[in-house]
């Protein structure tokens, strides 16, 4: 009796998971629908927030998944995944509706690595960067969609080639390779760009996010910075150079815990397409500029990649659970890839958090920041590195730490102010010239190592 009961109440489960995993493309409202569905399953653990709103009107709604909803957590890391940037690359939008219920179901059913996840990470989802986009292209439908219809917004703007380009100044900033991390925005920015890329940099740059992922459709490929060639001789070449990043090997195995993950990616015959491992550096495919992938890395601390997912920009309903079966895993694996590296807290000797100390790790020339309560994280592959903070008006510190395969190695910094010694007094006696050049010998400030803000 109890083996039957037992069945019974497996059985509808199994009924309650199908019920709540409808595999059916979500128009707007319908998606908000579903959105506030997974929220009311999962108060404890979830927020709704919206970023600002599209041309039309349209929110530009996030899930959040956390323990504690809405607040940053010291040294617990945030990700985010932005889908249907492109109105007509609509499989990323159904994924993350699907990935947010999953989550939901999950830990409801006290699944220890979704909590575990959800627990020690703030999870960022936007499944509809272009909601406008979305429903011109949802009218043609899967069957009669265009391959251009709905790509981009209300105003006729590919929002992947609307951020700022910082690429260019990066590549040609005094005639030498400038500065690759927290380069300041033209003062112009905001009348070049359109109100959904306004509302995500505004977006980025008011949380500390870590590592992420944009998703879109016609190819079937994991790709990383940088997108944008240095050559420009190549602009108009689909086949350009390889262009990396000083993080090279580590968005390579970014990218590869993706494609791997993924049920076919990593096999690297798709869609015409062959790429080795499933992976590319953007520009070695084709070069991309004013892109939201390279905006991240060379704005903010952010990692992020851009995920290529499916041959048919628009799949049909029928294809969507076969979809959904081959990208669970490989959602879940890289949300885990923000625990890795090394992460710890920048205070000052009364253990007070410096927001906006500089972490340089030599080697690699590119920097990122602590937060606003002092906590920093730096992804990183297995090895030992020589790291250092500093801040302004502080003594640098260096250390040695070693990055193991598993969690992030905890490596804090407390920093001494610098000591600036007065002036010497001269009695009456001295001249006004001698006393006006004594009141200049002040001992300068320490200088900032790394920093480019």
């Amino acid at each position: 009796m109890a083996v039957w009961l037992r069945s019974l109440v497996g059985a509808l489960l199994l009924l309650e998971v199908a019920a709540a995993l409808s595999f059916l493309h979500h128009r707007y409202e319908e998606m908000v629908q579903a959105l506030f569905r997974v929220q009311s399953q999962c108060p404890y653990v979830t927020r709704i927030y919206s970023i600002g709103r599209s041309v039309e009107g349209r929110h530009l709604y996030v899930l959040e998944f956390s323990d504690y909803p809405g607040i940053h957590e010291p040294l617990e890391p945030e990700f985010k995944y932005v889908g249907n940037m492109h109105g007509n690359e609509v499989l990323g939008r159904e994924l993350l509706l699907q990935l947010s219920e999953f989550l939901c179901e999950e830990y409801r059913r006290g699944n220890d690595r979704i909590t575990g996840l959800i627990h020690g990470t703030r999870i960022h989802i936007m499944p509809s960067m272009n909601p406008d986009g979305y429903e011109v292209a949802a009218k043609q439908g899967p069957d009669s969609n265009g391959y251009l219809t709905g790509r981009n917004n209300a105003n006729g703007v590919d929002l992947n080639r609307n951020f700022p380009d910082l690429n260019t100044f990066m590549y040609y900033s005094g005639e030498i390779s400038g500065p690759n991390h927290h380069i300041p925005l033209p003062d112009n920015w905001k009348s070049q760009v359109e109100p959904e890329t306004l509302a995500v940099i505004q977006w980025i740059g008011s949380y500390n996010f870590v590592l992420s992922a944009n998703l879109h459709g016609g190819a079937v490929v994991a790709n990383y910075p940088y997108d944008k060639s240095q050559d420009q001789r190549f602009r108009s070449h689909r086949r350009t150079v390889n262009t990396p990043t000083p993080d090279d090997k580590l968005f390579q195995k970014l990218a590869k815990t993706y494609s791997y993950a993924h049920s076919w990616m990593h096999r690297g015959w798709n869609c015409g397409d062959y790429f080795a491992d499933g992976i590319t550096n953007g520009a070695s495919w084709y070069s991309l500029s004013k892109g939201m992938q390279d905006f991240n890395y060379l704005y903010t601390n952010c990692f992020e990649i851009t995920l290529e997912l499916s041959c048919n920009k628009f799949p049909p309903e029928e294809d969507l659970e076969r979809q959904w079966m081959a990208n669970r895993e490989a959602l879940v694996a890289f949300i885990e890839e923000v625990h890795q590296g090394i992460k710890g807290m920048v205070s000052d000797e009364n253990n007070n958090g410096i927001a906006g100390a500089v972490i340089s790790v030599q080697g690699i020339s590119h920097d990122i920041t602590s937060g606003d309560m002092g906590d920093y994280f730096r992804l990183l592959l297995p090895g030992t590195y020589t790291v250092t903070a500093s801040a302004e008006g502080y003594q640098p510190q260096t250390v040695t730490t070693t990055v193991g395969p598993a969690a992030p190695s905890l490596v804090h910094f407390q920093l001494k102010q610098n000591v600036v010694k007065k002036p010497l007094e001269r009695k009456a006696s001295g001249t006004r010239a001698n006393n006006k050049a004594l009141q200049k010998k002040v001992v300068p400030r320490a200088t900032r190592r790394g920093t480019q803000r």
